[in-house]
């Protein structure tokens, strides 16, 4: 796996004025496609929906940036989405998009893989994007993130602030990318005190708030005052879960991939003390224009972390103590000196 063409971001989904450096200049059937003022570019959201305020969200965000940019419009020809409600959905709403004639074609998270792959091999000439996965093939860009890192830094930023020393993690759906994040997270918590205690929950969906919020009402009660939530969707349910119990003790949660401040707002407060985030949106936006102007990296994996700063967390409410522990342990990672474990057994 090849590490290279860093983003420049100044802030994770700030987005602003970033180009990936093309890879490969030969012209092959991926290429296909001129720099035209009609360009299209589609994407197709996992289980969570483009208002999931997480992962698809963000892509959404970073697509629509780009349309608004060039002076498209939403809809064929211009820039498009289709929402999947379960992985049913994901062949159905790729190959509706190939029909349309879209360009290039982004698949929002692990679980579009296989639906992507078949597609990318049946349809040479269309452009694809896989988004935390990787996928061998002549015209498909693959994209992956060092969650695990930023996620050690919301250990770190957990165990600085609970008052119980036991703190919860609440994950999706059990795979390479949620163990990333159940690792990282981990690992941070224990770097500062190996006395704390983690109480990992999985969901097995990212789209059910209701679950969400009944495993997070449950960690509450057992006095985790600090719960960091790596769940799409379902997240939502985890925020429901601590404003019913913020009325009673102080209870914090820790959003994810995106900045989830507005999430944690309650009358009198906010309770998300910091979120971890991940450049979905910026990535999508560069790799469109980038395709746009037939510099599409085919066949090219990019993997992006801290030190490419393709992921990071907030200062959110974070106490001065607690943000400098965050900012240590950040350099320690960017410098090598820290190597956070990409799934749980390897802690």
């Amino acid at each position: 796996m090849k590490i290279g063409r860093k983003l420049g971001v100044l802030a994770m989904m700030a987005a602003a004025a970033v180009v990936l450096v093309a890879c490969g200049g030969n012209k092959t059937a991926s290429d296909a496609g001129k720099t035209n003022d009609k360009y299209s570019a589609a994407l197709v959201t996992d289980g969570g929906g483009v208002d999931d305020k997480s992962f698809n969200q963000s892509g959404w965000e970073g697509l629509e940036k780009w349309g608004k940019k060039h002076d498209l419009k939403k809809g064929v020809g211009g820039y498009n989405y289709a929402q999947s409600n379960s992985d049913a959905d994901f062949t159905p709403n790729i190959n509706k998009l190939i029909q349309a004639k879209y360009q290039t074609i982004f698949g929002v998270g692990y679980k579009l893989q296989g639906a992507i792959k078949s597609a990318a091999k049946a349809n040479p000439k269309t452009r694809f994007v896989i988004i935390d996965d990787v996928i061998e093939a002549k015209n498909v860009a693959s994209v992956t993130f060092k969650d695990n890192e930023a996620a050690f830094l919301a250990g770190v930023a957990a165990a600085q602030t609970t008052k119980t020393k036991k703190v919860g993690f609440i994950g999706g759906v059990h795979g390479a990318v949620i163990d990333r994040f159940e690792a990282g997270f981990r690992q941070g918590v224990a770097a500062v005190d190996k006395a704390i205690k983690v109480d990992v929950k999985y969901a097995d969906d990212f789209s059910k708030p209701a679950v969400g919020q009944a495993l997070a009402s449950a960690m509450f009660n057992n006095d985790e005052d600090v719960i960091y939530q790596a769940a799409g969707g379902t997240g939502a349910g985890v925020f429901s879960a601590a404003k019913n119990q913020i009325k009673k003790k102080k209870v914090w949660v820790i959003g994810v991939d995106r900045d989830q401040t507005d999430e944690g707002k309650y009358a009198g407060g906010n309770l998300t003390l910091t979120s971890t985030l991940k450049g979905v949106g910026t990535v999508v936006e560069s790799l469109a224009d980038e395709a746009m102007d037939n510099k599409f990296p085919a066949g090219k994996t990019t993997v992006y972390g801290l030190k490419d700063k393709g992921v990071d967390l907030t200062k959110g409410q974070l106490s001065a103590n607690a943000w400098k522990s965050v900012q240590d342990y950040k350099q320690q990672i960017v410098d090598g000196k820290i190597t956070v474990a990409n799934k749980p057994s390897e802690l």
